[in-house]
């Protein structure tokens, strides 16, 4: 009989210590990504398989840099979460965050508690240390109080910009253990310019989707990139195409130039015609139909709710859209902002 329970307890303790194993410091199991996970999409934003991963999206995704206060969100806190819990039950299902967009990651969290395994959730990595990249993931989990990610992106910047081809790619190794961790489902990258590192990533096979920028003005994060990395930019878009990546365009509405930031840059312009620009700039991008997914940081409910209806009507790239986004842009362009902006 005691040897009995000896084994017993052998057995108890070793079967604990298994599971110790999978943990990590911060205490969260690996494997957490749900087998066979299906979001439930609703009706009320068109849909779109995204690349080969198997995942169908509605084609309008939530941008997470709108919910920083430095980036002049006028809500409250309490109202910022509430503005995240609205958008998924307008019918948005993909979100977007970084650990650089200060609360970003917090007020997701907070917004998407007890829904989680209903929405898509994409964070980044900064680091151009492939030996930190595990420690960031880990500390994205925490602030978002979750257990796993469905996409884990390389950030453009800071990370990609300041990094060589051969560094991302180290990077990247590092989040491929986590993909076959199942801590993560997907893996990719984004670029606000740079496209000529962004198509090497992309020729490298070993990707899941590509974040872009992509719309009518020809902005990154801090530049206006000229006609040669505009060409590279659409080089790439053909090549992820053809590997069946998951494809998402950024700075649809030029971060802002085509939107809330539009009567500032332009202030003489027409202000019934200001409203028409960001509709315009979304019917642009969805022309093409390699397009998967737009990512549109909207601070506002009135903002997510005008970019629905724009979705639920007819999305026909008209002659009109045609002409007012270069009226506009023709000025904007011209202005000290973005002239300060342009790069060869």
């Amino acid at each position: 009989m005691k040897d009995r329970l000896g084994r017993r307890e052998f057995l108890k303790r070793a079967t604990q210590a298994a599971a110790a194993a999978v943990v990590w410091s911060t205490g969260r199991a690996h494997g957490a990504v749900p087998k066979g996970k299906k979001i439930d999409l609703g009706d009320t934003i068109p849909t779109r398989m995204f690349g080969k991963t198997g995942v169908k999206l509605p084609i309008l995704g939530y941008g997470g840099a709108a919910l920083q206060k430095v980036a002049r969100n006028p809500l409250s806190l309490e109202d910022r979460v509430k503005l995240v819990r609205y958008a998924c039950d307008r019918g948005i299902r993909y979100f977007d965050t970084a650990g650089s967009y200060m609360e970003s990651e917090s007020i997701l969290g907070q917004g998407l508690k007890g829904i989680r395994d209903k929405v898509f959730l994409t964070t980044k990595v900064e680091t151009t240390d492939a030996a930190e990249v595990r420690r960031a993931v880990e500390k994205s989990l925490e602030e978002l109080q979750m257990d796993y990610l469905d996409a884990i992106l390389i950030h453009g910047t800071p990370g990609l910009e300041q990094m060589s081809v051969n560094r991302a790619m180290q990077v990247h190794r590092e989040l491929v253990k986590l993909k076959n961790e199942r801590i993560v489902r997907f893996v990719g990258f984004s670029a606000h310019a740079y496209f000529d590192k962004a198509l090497a990533l992309i020729t490298s096979g070993g990707f899941d989707l590509c974040m872009l920028s992509y719309g009518y003005i020809p902005r990154g994060w801090n530049q206006v990139f000229s006609a040669r990395m505009t060409e590279l930019r659409n080089t790439c878009v053909a090549k992820a195409h053809e590997l069946g990546m998951g494809i998402v365009a950024m700075k649809v509405v030029g971060g802002g130039i085509l939107g809330v930031w539009s009567g500032y840059i332009v202030p003489e312009f027409d202000k019934e015609r200001l409203k028409g620009l960001p509709a315009a700039a979304i019917r642009h991008v969805l022309q093409d139909e390699r397009i998967h997914l737009l990512t549109i940081g909207m601070p506002l409910k009135e903002e997510v709710d005008a970019n629905i209806k724009t979705l639920a009507d007819d999305v026909t790239y008209t002659l009109d859209d045609r002409a007012l986004l270069a009226e506009f842009s023709v000025k904007a362009l011209d202005r000290r902002p973005l002239k300060a902006m342009r790069v060869d």
